[in-house]
């Protein structure tokens, strides 16, 4: 119902915004200016829209704070993927992201008991903030690729809806359980080996199971960065696509391939550090505000008024 209501609000505030008996090019600028000064939430904004923009393909701003122009769809069953959680409507993304997600399942449709990928939020139609969930897939850039090993690809919408990815990890992340195989690994390397690519997150034990059982060639293992969560799936995130200007790239990862990094990460799962002691006089922290679409890429305007 929370969904509901916020897309029906949305709704409602980009109705108003639209100018009746005027021209496309005034009716736009008017809702840019409408919807750039209104403290609606951008989620609220984003979350409203069913289809992408009819634009060039162009993501705008950064991973945690931006848009996307021209997104295209990821087809909800392929021949080796399928997209699931269709109702929310999160399988869109910069057509370089859909490209490398095909190239990926048909990857992991050669590995033994794979008949490819489950794939799960990409990202809204137009990007921006979502009405639930992800800080970052903000501009179609990132993907979650589910650890379940798909072994049909034929699953109607409703199954889709109920059907669960399967947990990797043990001890709250410091290692792997029985689920992790050496199919996941060689995926997650395939992934992390294509120069699209800027970093995949993962649970802290699957990095370290990787440091350990890598051989040869090991410089893929930088992109793999531990990361709370993601045991269930894991994140890919993309590079900048070349020549795109209003894409904000992210500081690439340390040098080296981040094994102690990780090994770390496990440590303080095991023997967690001592907390550090409160103040009692220090002023509490604000509580993070909803963006509203004046703290997004200008862009970000035409892309929601865009047919």
């Amino acid at each position: 119902m929370r969904f509901i209501r916020h897309v029906t609000l949305a709704a409602l505030f980009l109705a108003a915004c639209a100018p009746a008996q005027d021209s496309p090019r005034a009716s736009a600028t008017a809702f840019a200016n409408k919807a750039v000064n209104s403290t609606v939430p951008a989620k609220q904004l984003f979350g409203a829209k069913r289809n992408s923009s009819a634009q060039r393909p162009a993501p705008l701003g950064s991973y945690a704070k931006g848009c996307v122009a021209g997104a295209a769809q990821l087809p909800e069953t392929g021949p080796t993927w399928q997209a699931m959680r269709l109702s929310r409507n999160r399988n869109w993304g910069h057509p370089e992201t859909i490209d490398f997600i095909q190239d990926l399942s048909r990857v992991a449709a050669r590995q033994p008991g794979w008949q490819g990928l489950y794939v799960g939020d990409i990202s809204q139609p137009r990007g921006g903030p979502m009405l639930s969930g992800h800080r970052s897939h903000q501009i179609g850039l990132d993907a979650d690729i589910w650890m379940l090993p798909p072994n049909r690809l034929d699953l109607s919408r409703d199954a889709r809806e109920n059907i669960s990815s399967i947990s990797l990890r043990r001890a709250s992340g410091a290692y792997v359980n029985d689920n992790w195989s050496p199919q996941h690994q060689a995926i997650l390397k395939a992934a992390a080996s294509d120069p699209r690519v800027a970093r995949i997150f993962v649970f802290p034990g699957a990095k370290v199971k990787m440091c350990d059982t890598a051989t040869g060639d090991r410089s893929w293992l930088r992109k793999i960065r531990p990361w709370w969560g993601h045991h269930y799936h894991f994140h890919v995130r993309l590079n900048c696509p070349r020549g795109a200007r209003g894409c904000v790239e992210q500081d690439p990862p340390p040098r080296g391939d981040g094994c102690d990094d990780a090994r770390e990460w496990v440590s303080n799962i095991i023997n967690p550090p001592p907390p550090k002691p409160v103040d009692p006089n220090a002023p509490k922290p604000k509580p993070r505000r909803d963006y509203t679409l004046s703290d997004l890429p200008q862009q970000c305007a035409a892309v929601l008024s865009s047919d």
